[in-house]
Formats: C-alpha cells, sequence, structure tokens
C-alpha cells in the first residue's frame, strides 16, 4: 500500500498515532462580504500566524460577493479572539510601530 504523503502534515499523538480529538476541527472565526474583506481577511490571518495559531481563508471560487471565512482550530479559537481584539484596541498606530521597530 503506497504511502499517503498528506499523512505526514498531520498532528500525533504521544505514542505517534493520528490525534483524532475535535480540538484540532477547523472552527469559524471571522465572515465578512464587504468590499474589503478580502485584505481584512489576510491582515487577519497574518496576524494570528504570526502569533503561531494556524489559520485558513475561506473563500468562493464563484466570487468574492459570496465573503470570506476565516477559519481557526477549536482549541484555539479563544486565544485567536483575543489576540485579534488586542490588535483592534491597540489600532492601526501600534502596528506602524511595530514594523518600524523591526525595520531598526
Amino acid at each position: 500500500m503506497a504511502q499517503d504523503p498528506e499523512r505526514d502534515d498531520e498532528q500525533l499523538d504521544e505514542e505517534g498515532l493520528v490525534d483524532t480529538s475535535h480540538e484540532l476541527d477547523m472552527v469559524p472565526l471571522y465572515f465578512s462580504q464587504t468590499i474589503e474583506a478580502d485584505v481584512e481577511a489576510e491582515v487577519i490571518r497574518g496576524i494570528l500566524d504570526s502569533n503561531g495559531i494556524p489559520a485558513t481563508i475561506i473563500s468562493s471560487a464563484v466570487g468574492p460577493s459570496l465573503g470570506y471565512q476565516i477559519q481557526v482550530p477549536r482549541a484555539r479559537v479563544d486565544e485567536a479572539r483575543r489576540i485579534i481584539e488586542e490588535q483592534r484596541a491597540a489600532g492601526p498606530e501600534a502596528a506602524a510601530e511595530a514594523e518600524a521597530a523591526t525595520e531598526e
């Protein structure tokens, strides 16, 4: 039987078995149908990614009018919400300051 290359990417438990818990299920975190939804979804995904939270953007192949959704693992949804809220509270000035600090 041929090995499934996708299995290498799956999460394994302590015994080396595939983790089948529902904590890894992807659940919606964000949805928007606005004209800037694609850009906002990419920004949010970038924030989550930089904080070590895996995120997937789901969009329709038919067109952006059906919206964009971001999904994260069920076990990390509360953490993801907290991070997004902290970023919103800090505002765009904090993002500009953080970017400037990385350039120094």
